[in-house]
């Protein structure tokens, strides 16, 4: 047997108790033995591919790109709170390969795309008519609670370190940083990327009706 799926880490609930409910969300193998599945639970009990269907129905109009050309630990952690801020599309730029332990299993419900190039994505989202939205310390930049993030926009972040590419911080439409206080010039890059994701949803998802808000 081999080592327990990072998806199976929660104490989750036992079979269903009594009759069975009827319907196509429903997973036959989870009613019977069980669902420890790391989802809310509203989703206990469905199929995958249903609740990628539900999440589809309301997912936000904003995307997260992320350049990988160092094979940042971090884009797990960055791909995880994209599927709990829904944001619509992981995009990685540069290797195709990455580290999904940390993602805990979140991009099996997520969209994720890949980009050769910083050029490539850029395309991309001129076609889609996404503006792009670094977020790197460098002069110039604006803080990003004094910046108006546009509801429908790429979110770019960088590599733990290093930060963005000069290519990326180029094709970008607005640079905005995280004021920080401390001693160090810069915050974990999954950080980062969870405070700004954070702002668009406090901007954008929190101020009235939110389809994708759980209490």
């Amino acid at each position: 047997m081999g080592p327990p799926s990072n998806e199976r880490s929660t104490r989750g609930v036992g079979p269903w108790p009594g009759d069975w409910p009827t319907g196509d969300q429903w997973d036959a193998e989870l009613l019977r033995d069980g669902d420890s599945r790391n989802v809310v639970d509203e989703y206990r009990y469905w199929r995958m591919d249903a609740i990628v269907a539900d999440l589809d129905r309301r997912r936000h109009p904003y995307c997260v790109a992320i350049e990988n050309w160092q094979h940042d630990l971090n884009i797990g952690s960055i791909v995880r709170t994209a599927n709990a801020f829904l944001a619509s599309t992981v995009h990685i730029v540069g290797r195709r390969r990455w580290n999904r332990r940390g993602a805990m299993v979140t991009d099996r419900y997520q969209h994720v795309l890949h980009h050769e190039t910083v050029a490539d994505l850029v395309a991309w989202a001129r076609v889609a008519g996404l503006p792009i939205i670094a977020v790197d310390n460098v002069p110039g930049s604006v803080p990003v609670e004094d910046f108006a993030l546009p509801e429908r926009c790429v979110l770019l972040f960088g590599q733990e370190g290093p930060g963005l590419t000069d290519e990326a911080l180029a094709a970008a439409d607005a640079v905005v940083d995280i004021p920080q206080f401390g001693s160090t010039r810069s915050i974990n890059a999954s950080a980062a990327a969870a405070i700004v994701m954070h702002e668009w949803i406090r901007t954008h998802a929190l101020g009235g009706e939110c389809p994708g808000r759980r209490d």
